[in-house]
């Protein structure tokens, strides 16, 4: 983790993070937007790798980054990076099935056994599927990243069996995977921007809300929720991308290099977010959080239309082929 404390400080001195001074008269500076805070591991992440291909490019190629939604929000980022008005961002699957199906797979509840299961099938036959889709649409897929999976808050009761979170007002994304999960389960589904959440919870506008442990500590959910249920229902991940036009500005060796580094900060990221998620728990439960661990069977049992509304959203074909690679 020394790699954590000095991201973090580079990070702490920083606001827009145009720390990567131009290397050369000729350099190519790269925009890279996303919408995690500056000290959660995916910024720190970016900040490695920025590092990293100014120094293996001598300067000649510097991603300046701006986290926290300063480019606007995570779809608004994705559609300028489509146009080419933004280098680089950091999409979620659930913003990047809006230009392919193929992605909308990857969100189906209770799909991945374990981060292992996860990596494995992402970065091998995933990768392989779906990187032609994004190229159609302007976009090169570098890596993928991590996001974590999504767990359930609350400030009403303990979640123990999916009994407990029947009529509980939670919001979620409005991606389907999440509302169709959250209904199955009996939940009233809500959508709600994520920059309101904390005040709409405050307030008791919704009961509760699921995100991974990330986003629950580093944007302090827990001042205003008393319960965590280890759900683990969804898994999802930062997808590391770049314009085909801005990619197309590189050397061969230089868009070498920008691979092999986003997938090197991919994996740097991963390994924070495992050690990160276990550390969480206890801070959170130090925050006065009552931590549950239900049986996710149970959960997943009750998943058929979710399973259904997926399918539909994302295409039967689309993931007969997903559930194969699984």
């Amino acid at each position: 983790m020394g790699n954590l404390f000095k991201y973090l400080k580079i990070a702490a001195s920083s606001v827009a993070m145009g720390v990567l001074a131009m290397g050369s008269a000729n350099a190519i500076t790269l925009k890279l937007g996303h919408y995690v805070e500056t000290d959660h591991p995916g910024h720190i992440a970016a900040m490695h790798m920025a590092e990293r291909v100014k120094e293996r490019t001598h300067g000649e190629v510097n991603i300046v980054i701006f986290p926290a939604n300063q480019l606007g929000s995570p779809n608004e980022v994705l559609e300028q990076n489509v146009l080419g008005a933004v280098d680089m961002s950091l999409p979620t699957q659930g913003h990047l099935d809006k230009y392919s199906k193929k992605f909308a797979t990857v969100m189906t509840p209770f799909a991945f056994k374990d981060r292992q299961h996860v990596y494995k099938v992402l970065d091998g036959p995933f990768k392989k599927w779906a990187a032609p889709d994004l190229l159609d649409k302007g976009l090169v897929y570098l890596a993928n990243w991590d996001y974590g999976f999504r767990n359930i808050t609350n400030g009403i009761r303990p979640i123990n069996t999916p009994e407990d979170v029947k009529g509980l007002k939670l919001r979620t994304p409005p991606e389907v995977q999440l509302q169709s999960a959250m209904s199955a389960l009996g939940a009233n589904v809500t959508q709600l921007a994520f920059n309101e959440l904390y005040m709409a919870l405050r307030q008791g506008v919704v009961d509760g809300e699921e995100n991974p442990l990330s986003v629950i500590y580093h944007n302090k959910l827990y001042e205003v929720q008393d319960n965590l249920a280890i759900t683990q229902h969804v898994y999802g991940s930062m997808v590391s991308v770049i314009s085909k036009r801005s990619f197309d500005k590189l050397t061969p060796e230089q868009q070498k290099i920008l691979e092999e580094e986003s997938i090197a900060a991919g994996n740097m990221m991963r390994s924070m977010m495992e050690k990160e998620d276990a550390e969480l728990i206890a801070k959170l439960e130090e925050k006065g959080m009552k931590v549950t661990y239900p049986d996710r069977e149970l959960f997943k049992a009750q998943m058929g239309p979710a399973y259904e509304a997926i399918a539909k959203y994302a295409g039967e074909e689309n993931m007969k082929t997903f559930l194969d690679m699984l």
